[in-house]
């Protein structure tokens, strides 16, 4: 798994560019400067975007084979924000968790373009290690549950409190507990 954790630098621009486009502030970097004054700007306002780094640097620490620093980082992360991610899971670069208060279980994978709303839990059911896949562009609602090895495909919109057990298809809304798919709206 650790194999497919992103390059540090790469994920932390591309987070911090999607954080600061759901910000509705400018997200396009003038250099590496200016994209690292908008890093640390970004770890100062934000509790959940400095628990996202101290999961990057936790996973690009663990590759490298360092013993005690990445447990503290998990910590941390716990502290600062309640976003608590786990070893096994792999979050490709350009993932916006909007606030803390989020827990990131088992063998879970989730793709560019996701936005995970506080409260939600991402992770595994009893008896089973495999996490879902979250394609891309999936938004993930407050209090939302995303449990199992469940697929939610490309584009899907996971509503508030819904609970997924099952796969969700591309371009889906789905809410309630147990999920049902709400048909798209038309819009004029």
């Amino acid at each position: 798994m650790r194999a497919k954790h992103p390059r540090f630098l790469e994920a932390l621009s591309a987070d911090a560019r999607i954080a600061l486009a759901c910000r509705s502030e400018r997200y396009r970097f003038r250099g590496r400067i200016d994209a690292a004054v908008q890093i640390v700007r970004l770890m100062v306002v934000s509790d959940a975007f400095l628990a996202q780094v101290c999961y990057r640097a936790k996973a690009r620490l663990q590759a490298l084979g360092v013993p005690l620093l990445p447990r503290l980082l998990h910590r941390l992360a716990i502290m600062i924000a309640q976003v608590s991610i786990g070893d096994p899971v792999v979050i490709r670069p350009g993932v916006y968790i909007a606030h803390g208060q989020t827990v990131i279980d088992g063998f879970t994978e989730i793709h560019r373009g996701v936005i995970i709303a506080p409260w939600t839990s991402i992770g595994l059911v009893a008896g089973n290690y495999r996490g879902p896949i979250i394609g891309r562009g999936v938004q993930v609602g407050t209090g939302a549950k995303v449990l199992g090895p469940v697929v939610v495909h490309r584009g899907a919109r996971i509503g508030a409190n819904a609970v997924v057990v099952r796969d969700v298809p591309e371009n889906t809304t789905v809410l309630g507990a147990p999920v049902r798919h709400v048909p798209p709206v038309a819009t004029p």
